[in-house]
């Protein structure tokens, strides 16, 4: 009930598909009674004129009817799928506010599942209330005092089929409505399986595990196989049971019909009206029980949605706009964990203050937090204890808006979207200019091999830059970073794919375009990094060495066993340059 607002713009359509359809049962409920006048004051009679003036007005009524039906669905569809746009936009929106720890949470399989599966199920439910709660109970109620009017008896047969069905609708829907849960849930896991295959293609073709892959994909979709064949078992014994129902009440009418007729206590046409009656008021039981159906799932699509929509951003807004000191940066205490205090942080006390316009390089081994602890810069997370100040303000003062338009990132992994190069370079800045992306690719030194191409920037390139190559997506995902003209530059071991060559002409363009900008690297290599102005060494979510090449190669152990291990003697000193 509370998606309904959603629908609420659309009043008019919601209004006028219930009213269209009232039209279309009217008419339904009064043919059987022209069909009972044909038979009754036409055939036995032999009177030909009454037959076609009244078989006329049938036909007449049977097109308003069907203008009725026709202009209902119409309507109908206009509401929901209105409803459901509007509905998937939200939770679209909803979905990108989430921090990427509230991501993980939900996982990506189950959030694509609620953006497609779960609203286009409400979607549709809200297509067939307008129409089939108007029509069901119209059709069931008018059918009952359109029979009891022909005879009382009629209402004795009713009297004992209602229950019946109602109790067997009652039973089949309260075993079956757990299920319904448990059936989008196997559908998230086999989203959750498919992407990561999709994504993954190149790994697992790689290492030759398809028919792994395969037999995972199997499972998962074996379950929820499994489980909706156990739903729709379940449901499947409403339809037998019905018609057995109705079967066996069509059959007692056509008795207690004859046996009337043969007593002149009833007329033929009564007794045919009356069993289209009865099928009427029975199909509507059966229509009702669908309906049912289709609640309990999308109740359960509902509550999915509704999960989304009500889940505020763990990351609060803040207020300040404008930095007081731009392009600082300080860590004072900070620790972190992935999965609240209580578990094992991977960023331990860490504190250290960087001054506009520095480079700082963080180094360590695999696992040490390096890309932790730059996440925590633009607010992916929030530090578990202690403080991150951006621009001379702990950075939960500002609007997250704020907050990363002062910082370019280029992450580890390149991230690219199909496309323009042109385009997924401009998603660094709104409203860039074309001389604005080609100055920032050339100084990502990606202009020489983008001109190379036959359409140069308009080249289109695949989903996630699958036509490039790693070296040419980070150049890429670099021009992107740096058309931003950040104050604070963020790049997470992002030219690992460049040769020693490009990388030190990169650095060099970095240093005579962006004087003022600070500048983070996280690296593998010592020769990317040693002539930064400063070098934080990370193990095992600590800072065990901070200075300059030279400094940390004479007194830090972690930062000379790096050296050692890419053939450069601790030993011999080395100018920083």
């Amino acid at each position: 009930m509370k998606l309904l607002r959603y629908l609420k713009p659309y009043w008019y359509f919601a209004l006028l598909a219930p009213l269209c359809m009232i039209c279309e049962v009217t008419v339904d409920l009064f043919q059987p009674r022209l069909m009972s006048a044909i038979v009754d004051e036409g055939v036995l009679t032999g009177d030909l004129n009454f037959i076609i003036t009244t078989g006329i007005k049938m036909i007449l009524l049977a097109i308003l009817g069907g203008f009725g039906g026709l202009a209902s669905a119409g309507f109908a569809s206009a509401a929901a799928q209105s409803f459901g746009n509007d509905l998937r936009k939200d939770t679209y929106h909803a979905v990108i506010r989430l921090s990427p720890g509230q991501t993980d949470r939900f996982t990506t399989g189950s959030l694509i599942t609620r953006l497609t599966g779960d609203v286009t199920t409400l979607q549709e439910m809200v297509g067939m209330a307008l129409r089939m709660f108007v029509r069901s109970p119209m059709m069931f109620l008018g059918g009952i005092a359109m029979a009891l009017t022909l005879d009382i008896r009629f209402g004795l047969i009713l009297l004992l089929a209602l229950p019946l069905e109602l109790a067997a609708i009652w039973l089949v829907l309260g075993k079956a409505r757990p299920f319904f849960v448990v059936v989008r849930e196997k559908l998230d896991r086999v989203n959750s399986v498919l992407l990561e295959n999709v994504s993954g293609a190149r790994v697992v073709k790689a290492f030759v595990r398809e028919k792994r892959e395969t037999d995972r994909f199997s499972q998962a979709n074996d379950d929820f196989m499994q489980t909706s064949l156990r739903v729709q078992r379940l449901m499947a014994v409403i339809h037998p049971v019905m018609n057995i129902i109705l079967n066996v009440s069509i059959l007692t009418i056509i008795y207690i019909g004859g046996w009337a007729v043969e007593a002149r206590e009833m007329q033929v046409g009564q007794v045919m009206a009356a069993v289209t009656y009865v099928t009427q008021i029975l199909m509507s039981i059966m229509m009702i029980s669908m309906m049912f159906q289709n609640i309990s799932r999308a109740t359960a699509s509902a509550g999915r949605v509704r999960e989304v929509l009500s889940t505020a951003p763990e990351l609060a807004d803040g207020q300040v706009t404008l930095p007081s000191a731009p392009g600082t940066l300080a860590f004072e205490g900070v620790s972190f964990s992935y999965n609240g205090a209580e578990a094992e942080p991977v960023l331990k006390d860490i504190s250290f203050r960087v001054a506009q316009g520095e480079w700082v390089a963080v180094l360590g081994a695999t696992g040490s937090g390096k890309t932790s602890l730059v996440n925590l810069i633009s607010r992916f997370y929030e530090p578990t204890a202690g403080q991150v100040s951006v621009g001379g303000l702990p950075a939960g003062e500002y609007t997250l808006k704020a907050l990363r338009e002062q910082i370019g990132y280029c992450l580890q992994k390149s991230e690219l979207f199909s496309g323009t190069i042109a385009e997924n370079i401009a998603q660094g800045k709104e409203n860039a200019t074309r001389e604005e992306i080609v100055a920032a690719a050339k100084i990502a030194q990606a202009d020489s091999f983008i001109t190379s191409f036959v359409d140069g920037y308009d080249t289109v390139i695949g989903e996630k830059g699958a036509s490039l190559s790693g070296g040419q997506k980070q150049r890429v995902s670099l021009a992107r970073a740096i058309l931003r003209r950040p104050d604070i530059l963020i790049l997470d071991d992002s030219t690992s794919a460049l040769d020693l060559g490009t990388e030190s002409r990169l650095h060099a363009a970095l240093r005579k375009e962006f004087g003022k900008t600070t500048v983070l690297i996280i690296a593998q290599r010592i020769a990317s990094v040693r002539n930064a102005d400063k070098i934080i060494v990370l193990d095992k979510g600590r800072i065990v060495g901070l200075g300059t090449h030279r400094e940390l190669q004479k007194n830090c152990e972690v930062y000379g066993e790096i050296c050692r291990s890419q053939g450069i003697d601790p030993e011999e000193g080395g100018a920083d340059q």
